[in-house]
């Protein structure tokens, strides 16, 4: 099936002139031998095919092409283990880089993969809400982060469920571990507190303060992320306290959040006013599919989001990280927001 699909890429003549032994014509799914690190794929699309990589990281979104019609798309990756979240709970993966194709009519995709080490970073520090989920049916937002961005910067996502802002800077699988990879220039985006249920405020804006000046001692640069809502809905279609990531003992995480990016001069990304607004916008009922559901997921999940929900949070960041004009939104594909 592989080289059938070649011969016809090259009858077709779409096929670029480098014809050289490192395309690979990936039918379905293929995986490429190479060691951790960050690379560039470089895909050739035909049909309504997008790609998955790894730990179901979304990079690339369908592209519906004409027929006979092939377009060119590139991103940069990090192939690491375990492939998911940093505890590596759900498995270490596979080894080298695994690529998928998706969409509603994925065809046969000419890819070639080149490293990158010397690639721009964007680490996310975060919870279950940003992780990269190996396993169906949870998504995290930073999971369809890499699909909002070309060829250049690398979506390093060390989300991990459970964590608070306690916990990730306690344990060594976490911030320990994420810390000495920053490189100066590297954008670390911080969003951190659905699990800091009982952190009083003094210890959360201590512990966010801790963050953002580990990340700058090793040169990063620091972004601050407000939680995702919940649906959590009240009588008056408005979302309550506990939707708005008000913790058990009365603390306005996201506000305290704000305020901290005030003290120490750090950009902010309120993702819980733009995830508010878009909820609200839609209503309950409407807005559910953001979430996972009994009909679709077989579990009724007010936090966790599905696919489709990851991407559309996912579009949130990316429009305030361009709108702030972070150093990471020169690398955004505008087409996706």
């Amino acid at each position: 099936m592989k080289i059938l699909a070649m011969v016809a890429l090259l009858v077709l003549g779409a096929a670029p002139a480098d014809a050289s032994p490192h395309w690979t014509v990936c039918d379905g799914s293929c995986s490429f031998d190479v060691p951790a690190g960050d690379y560039e794929i470089e895909a050739l699309l035909t049909g309504q095919t997008g790609l998955d990589v790894e730990a179901r990281r979304i990079v690339l979104a369908p592209v519906a092409t004409r027929p006979g019609e092939y377009v060119h798309r590139s991103v940069t990756v990090e192939v690491r283990t375990p492939e998911g979240m940093p505890s590596g709970e759900d498995g270490p993966g596979t080894p080298g880089l695994q690529v998928r194709l998706t969409g509603p009519a994925p065809r046969p995709a000419r890819i070639a993969v080149k490293p990158r080490p010397r690639a721009p970073r964007i680490f996310v520090i975060s919870d279950s809400t940003a992780a990269d989920w190996t396993n169906l049916p949870k998504n995290g937002w930073a999971q369809a982060l890499p699909e909002f961005f070309r060829a250049g910067p690398s979506v390093r996502n060390y989300a991990q469920s459970g964590a608070s802002t306690v916990s990730y800077l306690a344990d060594p699988r976490y911030f320990p571990r994420v810390r000495p990879m920053i490189r100066p220039g590297d954008e670390v985006l911080i969003q951190l507190a659905h699990n800091d249920k009982q952190t009083t405020e003094d210890v959360y804006r201590a512990n966010l303060a801790t963050l953002i000046d580990g990340v700058r001692a090793q040169g990063g640069f620091a972004v601050l992320v407000t939680p995702p809502v919940r649906h959590r809905f009240g009588p008056d279609g408005k979302l309550t306290p506990l939707g708005l990531v008000v913790n058990n003992l009365g603390v306005d995480l996201p506000a305290v959040m704000r305020d901290v990016a005030q003290q120490w001069n750090a950009p902010l990304l309120d993702l819980t006013a733009r995830s508010q607004a878009l909820l609200e916008s839609l209503g309950e009922a409407a807005s559910w599919p953001l979430y996972l559901t009994l009909a679709h997921d077989g579990v009724d999940d007010a936090t966790h989001l599905s696919r489709y929900g990851a991407e559309q949070f996912a579009a949130l960041v990316a429009r305030a990280a361009g709108q702030a004009r972070l150093p990471l939104s020169r690398f955004l594909r505008p087409e996706r927001l």
